[in-house]
């Protein structure tokens, strides 16, 4: 069974461990205890991020030589390995980020459902036929590797968004260099090590442990790699986009998200709120598609507030390690300070806090970045707090009077990625899904995804072939059309 290296850890580039000598060491501190130290890692540089992507390069032809059953056993190879490797994936990412272990190990044991989903997929990237409209004339297009690929990656989801384009790329024949973000690159470290262990060939996979700055901008700039596929926040996202744009490189974005849950004649309010609340203070609020406001018509208005509020203290927050614990830590200082900041100016703008609001105090929070499930209501709908991503756990309360300014209020943010309607009206339900500009729409149910369903966002909240599911082919794959003349 592969163990990780000693640490500090380091890059994998090229099918081995590297760093230079003069490479600068990085700690990682636990959030929930946040003087102790969780990890090393050493940095790469600019230098490792351009041999990592000619590494990729240099892989392409072998590793496009390779049939779609030896893809397919890859996989099925990297299940059988993770199953030796879940509890000490967990283990790092709940001490790296924070997120309770009941989440990380979640986490880790969706990964497996998904990674089979893609070992499938690698028999079924065929294309389709066409009849010609000439005699004797085949038709047909075929799916082809687009090359090598740089793949850059969130800390709040540490275990799932790596797999999530690692493995697809492979599946689809292209090398990968994969840089995951600072805050949690410890699962895929365990990546790395069990695609080493499987004998993947040199260069076909690399990791990158380095920041986006010099690391993450040295490896999207370099000539090699033919597409960028990233998550993480739409501000990033965008400035990759535009520094892609001159070397005109396939790009996959998904970015930030305003989400919001519509709630207007709807019987069932306990389910919305639970619906609701697990959908906003998963992951202590740090997830893209997370709930961030709810918008209420007046019939249901106070009991839903009494719902959430309920549900929001129930809440226990702790350290992730700790049994009984719902809520860990935001991820970092300046995270955590972001989270408060935005708070305090809902307020300022005129809205009024029904539980939480201010960080957590006392013997058990002194040394970690803990904040309260937060409810917050009578924001205004063009205020900074109904408008912008928080990534943290803050729900905000939007009042409207009725159903058409409640789809107004949902749409008028630049993100679109996903949404929620709680309600018993058929017909509302069904223009609230016509009429939201969202990737995602969900009827009486929180934003969680499938593994299997296509995940993306519109207007600011992605670009590209949407992820997860099979259109990630679309993304990893380019489309030749082939017309075959033959004589009878």
């Amino acid at each position: 069974m592969w163990n990780p290296p000693s640490s500090p850890w380091r890059s994998y580039i090229a099918g081995e461990w590297t760093a230079t000598a003069d490479a600068r060491q990085y700690e990682i501190t636990d959030p929930g205890r946040n003087s102790e130290t969780v990890s090393r890692y050493l940095l790469a540089t600019t230098a490792e991020a351009e041999r990592a992507a000619e590494a990729a390069r240099d892989a392409l032809t072998v590793w496009t030589a390779t049939t779609a059953s030896e893809r397919s056993d890859l996989v099925y190879g990297l299940v059988e390995l993770w199953h030796d490797h879940a509890e000490d994936i967990a283990q790092i990412v709940s001490l790296e980020m924070g997120k309770p272990l009941s989440e990380s190990r979640s986490e880790a044991q969706r990964a497996v459902s998904e990674m089979r989903f893609w070992a499938g997929e690698a028999l079924r990237l065929g294309d389709r036929t066409f009849p010609s409209t000439r005699r004797n004339t085949d038709v047909y297009t075929v799916r082809e590797p687009i090359g090598p690929v740089a793949a850059i990656t969130p800390w709040n989801f540490p275990i799932l968004s790596p797999l999530r384009k690692v493995v697809p790329a492979l599946v689809c024949g292209c090398p990968v260099v994969l840089k995951p973000a600072l805050q949690a690159p410890g699962a895929s470290l365990y990546v790395a090590g069990m695609l080493h262990e499987l004998g993947v060939p040199a260069g076909v996979f690399n990791l990158l442990i380095g920041g986006g700055a010099d690391v993450g901008a040295a490896l999207t700039a370099h000539s090699a790699i033919q597409g960028i596929t990233f998550t993480g926040s739409t501000d990033v996202g965008l400035q990759i986009a535009g520094n892609a744009a001159s070397r005109n490189v396939k790009l996959q974005l998904e970015m930030g998200g305003k989400n919001a849950a519509v709630v207007s004649s709807y019987a069932d309010i306990p389910h919305a709120a639970a619906e609701i609340s697990a959908a906003a203070f998963a992951v202590a609020g740090q997830r893209c598609t997370a709930i961030s406001r709810v918008i209420v018509t007046p019939e249901v208005r106070e009991e839903l507030e009494q719902a959430l509020v309920e549900r929001a203290e129930a809440l226990r927050v702790g350290h992730g390690s700790d049994e009984g614990t719902m809520m860990g830590p935001i991820v970092s200082k300046d995270q955590f300070e972001k989270v408060h900041g935005s708070v305090q100016a809902g307020v300022r703008e005129g809205a009024r806090v029904l539980t939480g609001g201010d960080p957590l105090s006392g013997d058990a929070y002194s040394n970690g970045y803990y904040y309260p499930a937060t409810i917050v209501t009578d924001v205004p709908r063009k205020s900074t707090l109904a408008c912008e991503e928080v990534f943290g756990p803050v729900l905000s309360i939007i009042s409207v009077q009725d159903f058409e300014e409640a789809i107004d209020v949902a749409n008028e943010t630049r993100y679109g990625l996903a949404a929620s309607v709680f309600t018993d009206d058929m017909n509302l339900s069904h223009s609230f899904v016509t009429r939201s500009q969202s990737g995602m729409v969900h009827v009486n149910h929180g934003t969680t995804s499938e593994g299997q369903v296509p995940f993306g966002g519109v207007k600011q909240s992605g670009q590209g072939a949407y992820g997860i599911g099979d259109t990630s082919k679309d993304f990893f794959t380019n489309l030749k059309a082939v017309y075959h003349a033959y004589r009878p």
